[in-house]
């Protein structure tokens, strides 16, 4: 595989406002836009850089990881440098023409932790309102307890709490499904304008993906019950009810999604009893599940 190469800021537009004040990624706080409709159209059918953000991918795709970790340049800053692979560092100091003041990361999980403290610069895993350069974290736990969005203006960078593809991987422990589903609906109150991804292409209908991701979580449970209501009990048979669409290598993924799920309807008190103790032989790790359903 080649190493991941930053992408190219797509230039201001010609009807940008001059004489407003901007904020950190160069947005005038009036109209919220620095590009025309058609502009907007141009980069959200190729995937181009929204202004003021440069994405660098890493070069780890696999099913949990999609086409790689995004790593993100805004300004002097660094959002998730990803792992510690020297290329992928190399193309993300390049990014940062202007140097790297600082590392923010939306949680710990080593596909998105583990390269920055190569960068040399201060890290941070900032809390919940918490200010760390041009960003205002909000918490969102659910796919770890750790996990923050981080606002710049109305783009957000989600990490793995939104991918730009398929639904996020939840398993019980580090993970919540409860506390999932707020964070989604926390997220679905902000006014957005792009989100930028953990993995996956930019999204530029956040609260569409947002509904989306929410009826997702909702229609899943839908399944499990009627499936834990007609009877099922073991692992296989809900997993084959509930998650008949999960492809062979994403089964794994999906049995510890069942496993968050199950534990949601026990915190509620709506599990029926004699369901089948998990097998954890071969349970995937954390670190690298960022894509399941």
């Amino acid at each position: 595989m080649s190493p991941a190469t930053p992408q190219a800021t797509p230039s201001a537009s010609r009807n940008t406002p001059r004489s407003p004040a901007k904020d950190p990624l160069g947005v005038c706080e009036s109209t919220k836009t620095e590009v025309t409709p058609l502009e907007t159209l141009a980069m959200q059918t190729s995937d181009r850089d929204p202004p003021g953000v440069v994405r660098v991918r890493a070069d780890n795709p696999s099913a949990l990881t999609l086409d790689g970790t995004n790593t993100y340049v805004v300004g002097r800053w660094v959002v998730d440098p990803g792992p510690a692979d020297p290329a992928h560092l190399e193309a993300v100091r390049a990014a940062a023409t202007d140097g790297i003041e600082g590392v923010v990361l939306t949680h710990s999980h080593s596909d998105h932790s583990e390269g920055a403290r190569e960068l040399g610069a201060p890290v941070t895993l900032p809390r919940d309102r918490e200010e760390v350069g041009p960003f205002r974290a909000v918490s969102t736990p659910g796919h770890s307890a750790d996990s923050v969005c981080l606002l710049a203006g109305r783009v957000c960078f989600t990490g793995d709490t939104v991918l730009g593809t398929g639904s996020v991987f939840i398993a019980p422990g580090d993970g919540s499904l409860s506390a999932y589903l707020e964070s989604l609906r926390r997220l679905r109150a902000l006014e957005l304008d792009v989100i930028c991804p953990g993995h996956g292409p930019y999204v530029w209908d956040p609260r569409a993906k947002l509904d989306e991701y929410i009826e997702h979580r909702v229609d899943r449970e839908r399944r499990l019950v009627a499936a834990l209501d007609s009877g099922l009990r073991s692992r296989d048979d809900l997993l084959d009810a509930a998650w008949s669409d999960a492809p062979p290598e994403l089964r794994p993924a999906a049995a510890l999604t069942l496993a968050a799920h199950l534990e949601k309807l026990a915190e509620e008190g709506r599990l029926p009893k004699g369901i089948e103790e998990p097998d954890t032989r071969g349970r995937i790790e954390p670190d690298r599940a960022d894509e399941g359903s």
